[in-house]
């Protein structure tokens, strides 16, 4: 059974600092044996509230830039799949993606994702930073199974995650930054493993601990059972998934194949 290792850390707001302690995870995880390691979202720097938007958009890159780079050759230096986070540069000057990738163990970016949705609520709003992605990213091919991408507030849309779940996604893999306040924990595993129970799918959910947001980095596994869960320590963590548990809960329990999609449409008055 492939093992997956979970990095809950605590980014500062150096983005080059974060890079060496990223590659140094990297070499950890690979060193345990582990085909895959995932990274929370924001991995690349903290931004905080007094950062404007034009710092910001002058920290981020491209694909092609040193951060997604480097990791991309300890990707491949140590044969081991990458799931990241880092601030793309996007259309508009004071404005960034925040984009997640799928390295191979070659070292090439396998997947890429721009989030979708932005955390406009709750008394905080990412638009005044962040551009938002225009599409889903169609599930891809890992060794460790179909990997559907999706990032942090994507998981309060179940949408999104059916589509990815009814497209072959076997994991889903949702680098988050979960900002701490009232009931946000408890929505924090309920909304995991209800992703999870609903698409008879891994849902594995590395987050950021201290700063402002609330770690309890989360594996869950298709019949919504918490596999990991690393409460409020920096770190690495690891599990081993069974894709034979996916096709098993989903023969048991045929959710995906039950829909009516016959019928489903909004319904007008």
């Amino acid at each position: 059974m492939p093992k997956i290792a979970v990095v809950q850390m605590r980014a500062s707001t150096m983005k080059e600092d974060n890079l060496g302690r990223i590659l140094r995870y990297i070499r950890q995880a690979a060193k345990g044996g582990s085909e895959l390691c995932a990274f929370p979202e924001f991995m690349m720097c903290y931004s905080p509230a007094g950062q404007s938007a034009s710092e910001l958009a002058r920290l981020a890159e491209k694909e092609t830039g040193e951060f997604v780079t480097s990791i991309s050759e300890a990707a491949r230096e140590n044969s081991i799949q990458v799931v990241g986070t880092f601030y793309e540069k996007s259309p508009k000057a004071d404005r960034v993606y925040d984009t997640s990738f799928l390295i191979n163990k070659r070292g090439r970016i396998a997947s890429k994702y721009r989030k979708l949705h932005l955390y406009d609520a709750l008394g905080f709003k990412e638009s005044r930073k962040l551009y938002p992605g225009s599409s889903v990213t169609r599930p891809a091919r890992s060794t460790v199974g179909m990997v559907g991408m999706m990032i942090c507030y994507d998981l309060r849309f179940p949408e999104m995650s059916r589509i990815l779940a009814s497209s072959g996604s076997e994991i889903l893999i949702v680098p988050s930054a979960w900002v701490r306040g009232p009931m946000k924990e408890e929505h924090w595993i309920t909304i995991n493993k209800t992703r999870a129970i609903e698409n008879g799918c891994y849902v594995v959910a590395p987050d950021q601990v201290g700063n402002i947001y609330c770690g309890r980095s989360l594996v869950v596994d298709p019949l919504g059972r918490v596999m990991l869960d690393m409460k409020k320590k920096e770190g690495m963590g690891t599990v081993q998934i069974s894709l034979e548990s996916v096709r098993d809960v989903r023969k048991r329990l045929p959710l995906l194949k039950n829909r009516r999609t016959d019928i489903y449409t909004d319904l007008r008055i």
